[in-house]
């Protein structure tokens, strides 16, 4: 395992940006990106480790506790610049729509199982990682639409312990997971990166934010396998959206089937400097990662990625903002 930090300016990021649906970006703030890679040894050794017994067993990760005396005075908070987006596409031979999938969904206030199908039903997925001390959690993640065509949004205290830096090992990603099931296989993580920011402000889930970069499973790649959602960074806030999770409380069916949220979304007043946005509902431990989603059409399952599952207050789940930071490291794993 090899880690690396980076220090990306607005020429770096120039060089590496990925083209594709975002036309008119403007230049934005540097941003340092820890990096950590994983040999080919590492990855087969991954794919290996997971065994369907440790899949049931791994356990469900919850947000860490947000540290003490973090203001905004301490972290600033990330830069909005120009929006851009990034477009959904659709794999070749999955399916779009589904015929289960009937009008707008009720607003809703706890989470329902997602009958809807579409594509939030392939790009969806949970993460299966193991800790330093031998400890195996799983999180979930959405796959995002990139110029390598093997990145996956998810949350930063699913990829490292923000109170360490240790960065997790024996990383997996397995989407349209479904009662046990790997239905498209199991994607090795390449590479997990993540704002320098969420480490050294010692887990602020303002950057609690974090993309890995997979492998190919039969020599396809993640996107090729099963689509992929499209991205909005610096969108606008307030919006309708929807959030999705394999949260691991028996009402969420134990983690094992897609959960869904959805409302209009509100600023997080109760943390001191948070600039996090959320919704009526509450997705539970395993949930963390999952994807908040701008313009989701529920006939077709597509959006745009706009955040990911990251903290919870009362009957209230947040997600970090995707602003010109979380641009800079979407911009590396996409090069990687």
């Amino acid at each position: 395992m090899k880690r690396t930090a980076a220090y990306l300016g607005a020429l770096t990021l120039a060089a590496t940006a990925w083209t594709a649906g975002t036309a008119n970006a403007a230049p934005h703030a540097p941003t340092r990106v820890d990096s950590t890679s994983f040999s080919a040894a590492q990855q087969n050794a991954a794919l290996h480790f997971w065994t369907t017994e440790r899949l049931r067993a791994a356990k469900d990760l919850s947000a860490p506790a947000q540290p003490a005396g973090v203001t905004a005075e301490t972290v600033a908070p990330q830069t909005a610049g120009t929006e851009v987006t990034v477009p959904p596409v659709t794999a070749t031979g999955t399916p779009a729509t589904s015929e289960s999938a009937t009008g707008e969904f009720a607003a809703a206030s706890s989470p329902t199982a997602w009958t809807g199908g579409g594509l939030i039903s392939t790009t969806a997925g949970k993460v299966f990682f193991q800790n330093a001390t031998g400890g195996t959690y799983t999180c979930s993640a959405t796959v995002a639409n990139s110029d390598n065509k093997s990145v996956v949004l998810t949350a930063g205290h699913c990829v490292v312990n923000a109170s360490t830096g240790e960065v997790y090992k024996n990383w997996v990603f397995i989407p349209g997971y479904t009662n046990g099931t790997r239905p498209f296989g199991t994607f090795t993580a390449r590479s997990l990166l993540f704002d320098t920011d969420y480490v050294s402000s010692a887990g602020n889930a303002n950057w609690d934010f974090a993309f890995a970069v997979v492998g190919t499973v039969n020599s396809r790649t993640l996107v090729d396998t099963v689509g992929a959602q499209g991205v909005a960074f610096s969108s606008a806030n307030g919006q309708h959206v929807h959030s999705f999770g394999y949260g691991g409380s028996s009402a969420e069916g134990s983690g094992e089937r897609l959960n869904h949220c959805e409302g209009n979304e509100f600023i997080d007043a109760g943390r001191v400097g948070s600039t996090m946005w959320g919704i009526d509902c509450v997705q539970t431990g395993g949930s963390s990662g999952g994807g908040f989603l701008s313009s989701f059409d529920t006939s077709t399952g597509s959006g745009f990625l706009i955040g990911n599952i990251s903290v919870s207050s009362g009957s209230n789940e947040y997600h970090p903002v995707l602003g010109d930071e979380a641009l800079g490291v979407y911009r590396q794993a996409g090069a990687a």
